[in-house]
């Protein structure tokens, strides 16, 4: 269940757990003591800031991020409005913060401190935005010590075959739907919907669009009840963005609408040149100029490119058409109150602060330098059409082309954008140095 800020002031439980996000999208927590957070609420806690400072692996960066050999503690900022209860933690409750600017280079480097700096611009232009993301992701019948033991090989899915949208495999683990369903109303993650997806045990949900904190917040929340919920059911899940060469990848799909002070919605309107305001078009423009730019913060990592193939579901360009998916950026017109547009390049692998504050932060560049939208909308198959700056094919390419623009670091903050581009360089410098099976299987005996 969702806990009041005044609620915190009366707990029954010995311990709290807090929580935040790293750079590579992993939940990191630490538990309080219930008189310990009444302090922490009022004067923040504190968390060492190595958690900027490693990889997804927990291996610190040789080159460091983060300008501190000493691994001090950073003061961390609680969010009293993000409590909820965790009910596969007997109740515990879970608070979420972040690392404010105040906070030295953990401040600048902090994903969610990043999406609050980005949202309060918005509000300086008069702009609210919602955002509804919407992720697929795999179940297998695994466990931690399976995967191990299998060398993460020849896993066995929740179920067999291509159901999309299947009556039949909803049905048959109905009860797995049901208590994901109602345990992520506890947590206050309510569906918009939920189905089964194209391959074996792929699943797909949507959540009820936020604003962008809240967004993130629930999108943060919503991950880590699927992974709690499938451990208790004898299931792993995993959202990775391309898990199998054979199989289409995990979206992390990512729904938007902007809203003036007027409380009109930018992306309706009968009236316009497509269905959407002046200021619509400017927004979208901004999304279009910069997305190959921004694309290692939809795309964080090596495997996140597997999934950027023809005819994969996953847009290879940077353009857009009107409820077409098979383009980056998908404008569904609607109703007033629905009209909105779907970036469909982040993987399910993505940071959701990151992504939100990536695609907010072009669409009002768009807005405040009043691009004019030229492409056109595109109709059919959009990989059948070389239309649009094509998009990074690895994460070196990626992370060179955001280097390269310099209105990244002018919108994204200088400090920010050089600890993220070495760490995804430190990611793809990983890689290049790992020798794969595929690598042994043709070479070693023929070359």
């Amino acid at each position: 269940m969702r806990l009041t800020p005044e609620a915190l002031h009366h707990l029954d439980a010995p311990f709290i757990k807090l929580g935040i996000m790293d750079t590579d999208g992993v939940l990191r927590t630490k538990y309080l003591s219930r008189d310990k957070l009444q302090s922490a609420l009022a004067s923040g806690s504190s968390l060492c800031n190595v958690t900027f400072a490693w990889d997804i692996q927990d291996t610190v960066y040789a080159d460091q991020p983060l300008p501190d050999p000493g691994f001090a503690d950073a003061r961390l900022t609680i969010d009293a409005g993000s409590g909820r209860t965790l009910p596969w933690e007997a109740d515990t409750p879970l608070l979420l913060g972040d690392f404010s600017n105040d906070a030295g280079p953990a401040g600048t480097a902090c994903p969610r401190s990043l999406l609050r700096r980005t949202v309060a611009r918005a509000a300086k232009l008069g702009l609210r935005a919602e955002f509804g993301p919407e992720y697929e992701w795999f179940a297998y019948r695994e466990t931690p010590a399976s995967l191990t033991r299998k060398h993460y090989r020849h896993l066995t899915p929740l179920s067999p075959g291509m159901f999309g949208y299947s009556s039949l495999r909803t049905g048959q683990h109905a009860g797995f739907w049901q208590a994901l369903a109602e345990q992520l109303n506890q947590v206050g993650v309510p569906l918009e919907g939920f189905h089964t997806e194209t391959g074996p045990g792929a699943l797909e949900a949507a959540l009820v669009h936020q604003s962008p904190l809240e967004a993130a917040d629930r999108a943060t929340v919503f991950k880590e009840t699927v992974k709690q919920v499938s451990y208790r059911h004898g299931l792993l899940a995993s959202f990775m963005a391309k898990p199998s060469a054979e199989l289409p990848g995990c979206g992390g799909h990512l729904h938007q609408s902007v809203w003036g002070d007027d409380n009109v919605n930018l992306f309706h309107e009968p009236a316009g040149r497509y269905g959407m305001s002046v200021q619509g078009e400017q927004y979208l423009a901004g999304q279009l100029q910069l997305l190959p730019a921004l694309m290692p913060l939809f795309a964080p990592f090596v495997n996140s490119y597997k999934r950027y193939v023809p005819g994969s579901w996953a847009a290879v360009r940077a353009n857009w058409g009107i409820d077409n998916r098979t383009v980056a950026l998908r404008y569904v017109s609607g109703t007033p109150s629905a009209a909105r547009l779907e970036l469909r390049v982040p993987g399910a692998d993505a940071n959701p602060y990151l992504v939100m504050a990536a695609a907010l932060t072009a669409g009002l560049y768009g807005i405040e330098q009043e691009l004019t939208l030229d492409l056109a909308p595109l109709q059919g198959s959009a990989y059948e059409q070389h239309i649009g700056a094509p998009l990074a094919k690895d994460l070196g390419a990626a992370a060179g082309a955001m280097e390269a623009e310099p209105l990244v670091r002018n919108l994204l903050g200088e400090e920010f954008t050089d600890q993220f581009l070495r760490s995804r360089r430190w990611e793809w410098q990983r890689y290049q140095r790992a020798v794969t099976d595929w690598e042994r299987e043709r070479y070693f005996e023929l070359a």
